[in-house]
């Protein structure tokens, strides 16, 4: 990873954000931190199938936005990185467990997960599209249209995505699927009439499957701020987490790794 002045400024502030992580603004130990710095290691979780933010490349090495921030912060701790993969509904469940220390999965902040963890954030703002192969569904200019029982949508289990089809378009039907790929192919053999997710992601299947009809509307229909989820109740580790990534923006790191993953399309060819 090459490091950059910039780079050595951000390492210097989270080396003097680590020398004050152990106590909270009421004087009390971080304890997810101190079990940070005593195991010598940060363990993430992610779902690590949800390209560009997270994926697992055609060699099994875990790759996207959200793992190289996540490398970065455990860089800026002095650990090493410990990725934990589940299924996406799988990971808050994990972390309110205390099997992971955080969560990097392209999770959007919302009032009903913020309810039960902490969110740092956002790292980055995102919006819902539709993969379809149906031209006419495509071009609709709101959900009302859309809220029909002729049509079956797909989306990621647990997603943002499935709460939008259940709330905004109760009249379709819809299929959970584990990940993007189960999603497309769905679409692809008329199973489902569009897959609904992160324009970003509908974007990728466009460039993965040329001529095969494929069509998406690119203006997002909603706002989706993605946070890292954090354990509730740890006041230093949100603070330390909030100054990273403001730290991260604020030196241009932050935007150097979307050009990477978002707008650059050369690590395509790892994927499986």
């Amino acid at each position: 990873m090459k490091r950059t002045p910039l780079f050595a400024v951000l390492l210097w502030f989270v080396a003097l954000a680590v020398g004050c992580a152990n106590l909270t603004a009421a004087g009390k130990p971080s304890p997810t931190l101190d079990r940070i710095q005593k195991r010598g290691s940060v363990i993430v979780g992610t779902a690590a199938n949800m390209p560009p933010l997270n994926m697992m490349t055609k060699k099994g090495v875990p790759a996207g936005l959200d793992i190289d921030l996540a490398q970065y912060i455990a860089s800026a701790m002095g650990v090493q990185l410990q990725l934990v993969t589940k299924d996406f509904p799988d990971l808050l469940p994990a972390l309110e467990a205390g099997q992971v220390d955080m969560i990097i999965s392209g999770m959007t902040i919302t009032p009903e997960r913020n309810l039960k963890v902490a969110f740092a954030g956002p790292y980055h703002v995102t919006g819902k599209a539709f993969l379809t192969k149906n031209k006419a569904l495509a071009k609709a200019k709101d959900l009302a249209a859309l809220d029909s029982g002729t049509f079956t949508f797909a989306a990621l289990a647990g997603s943002t995505s499935e709460t939008l089809i259940k709330g905004s378009m109760p009249k379709a039907t819809f299929i959970p699927v584990k990940n993007y790929d189960e999603a497309v192919a769905l679409v692809l053999s008329n199973k489902a009439d569009a897959l609904i997710s992160d324009y970003h992601a509908c974007l990728l299947a466009l460039v993965r499957n040329p001529k095969k009809g494929l069509v998406t509307l690119i203006t997002p229909f909603t706002y989706e701020p993605l946070g890292i989820a954090l354990p509730a109740g740890d006041v230093q580790l949100l603070n330390w987490t909030t100054n990273f990534i403001n730290t991260m923006a604020a030196s241009g790191e932050l935007t150097n790794l979307k050009l990477k993953w978002l707008e650059k399309t050369d690590w395509i060819n790892e994927l499986p």
